[in-house]
């Protein structure tokens, strides 16, 4: 099942996006400048293989839901995601508020 949901932080517009597959959920929430994502997300992919796209984007682990993915503490980031001030150990909902 994928669900897909307007979220409000702070007043600024998100989408969260939640994919159920089979033993695992994959989590995110999004807007048109950056994302964070649950543990599937490869930043050391977008950083080296992708690195001309400057994609913005963080990465919290050991999250089971989107609730959890707006207050765990990033485990990394991308490149373009630090040149914003998003950095590792933010909480994913303020990493979210720098991408306006």
């Amino acid at each position: 099942m994928i669900e897909v949901k307007p979220l409000w932080i702070s007043g600024e517009p998100f989408t969260a996006i939640s994919v159920q597959l089979p033993k695992t959920t994959l989590l995110a929430v999004a807007n048109d400048k950056g994302y964070i994502m649950c543990g599937a997300l490869d930043v050391a992919l977008l950083n080296e293989k992708l690195r001309d796209r400057g994609i913005i984007a963080g990465r919290a682990v050991g999250v089971r839901t989107i609730d959890q993915l707006l207050e765990a503490p990033l485990e990394s980031v991308t490149f373009a995601a630090e040149q914003l001030g998003i950095s590792r150990g933010m909480k994913g909902k303020d990493a979210l508020l720098l991408m306006k």
